[in-house]
């Protein structure tokens, strides 16, 4: 369901079905639903599993070309829209965090740094099965009216999630957006501050925009926390702060109608010059190029 008061439309999956956290269904066809095909967003995490065919994904100003099989990751907020009239077979799983067992959480290193890869590509048929069990019986699970319902669907979600993990670690070395470092394994505390880190930024990145406001939070030294980032995500805690405040500054560009001064006041800079050079530093134009370019991409 969408969330018309908001700028971007927003889907909601609590609001299309009261009192879940969960969804499964299934699309195919030569064309792309009206809902998918303009830019929008979740509140939940999204999986979908491109089964055959291929689709053409916009998700947060970057284009992909996706073809079967492959999983496409998406976070809460991620601006993204599909497209294209080729013929196409998914299945897509919506779920918000609360879904997910604390074990898995700390199973996975950094869990959530997954859905920054966008395209996980499923390399061999014996992945394309394995992941294909667990969704069908999510799938029939979920059609069902059985007892424990929520907690089977709980668990069956929870081992398709670490079995998209093990993708992460079979992506080649040059691909885009590497995690560097098995996101299967690592240290539970250190999972835990990586998380604790990126929640924090998402709820505070407007006014606090160093990594010793940071680490303060988190009650670690500026220097573990960077190095741990590092570890886990292959950049900096600063560049991770830096790209989050671009990322904003990209959607308010892309579809408010707000001048570039109102969305550097909006963002906390000193002033609109200052805004002009830290995006343009971080992406390489100004921010009315940008503007310009993403809407002639998206329109």
């Amino acid at each position: 369901m969408k969330n018309n008061q908001a700028l971007i439309p927003v889907y909601d999956m609590a609001a299309c079905i009261p009192g879940t956290n969960f969804i499964i269904k299934k699309t195919e066809g030569n064309s792309v639903p009206s809902y998918m095909a303009i830019p929008h967003r979740h509140t939940d995490y999204k999986i979908s599993f491109l089964q055959e065919g291929e689709v053409t994904h916009y998700t947060d100003f970057e284009k992909y070309t996706i073809k079967a099989p492959a999983l496409l990751m998406l976070a809460p907020d991620q601006v993204h829209q599909q497209t294209g009239n080729s013929y196409y077979k998914m299945m897509h799983i919506s779920f918000n965090k609360e879904f997910l067992l604390t074990e898995t959480q700390g199973v996975l290193a950094c869990w959530e740094c997954m859905f920054s890869q966008v395209v996980l590509p499923v390399m061999n048929q014996e992945q394309v099965r394995e992941l294909s069990v667990y969704l069908e019986l999510m799938y029939q699970e979920f059609k069902d009216n059985k007892p424990q319902k929520g907690l089977i669907l709980k668990n069956l979600l929870n081992a398709f999630i670490i079995c998209a993990g093990r993708l992460v670690n079979c992506k080649n070395d040059t691909a885009r957006n590497e995690v560097p470092n098995s996101v299967v394994n690592m240290d539970y505390s250190q999972n835990r501050i990586v998380r604790q880190f990126k929640s924090l930024i998402d709820e505070n990145f407007v006014n606090s925009t160093q990594v010793t406001q940071y680490a303060d939070m988190l009650y670690v030294t500026p220097g573990h926390l960077n190095d741990l980032i590092k570890t886990v995500t292959g950049k900096t805690a600063k560049q991770i702060i830096d790209e989050r405040r671009i990322l904003e500054a990209k959607r308010l560009l892309f579809w408010g109608e707000h001048s570039v001064k109102e969305i550097a006041g909006r963002l906390n800079f000193e002033d609109d010059a200052y805004f002009n050079r830290f995006f343009k530093k971080h992406t390489g134009n100004t921010p009315a190029l940008f503007q310009k370019q993403i809407r002639e991409k998206y329109n």
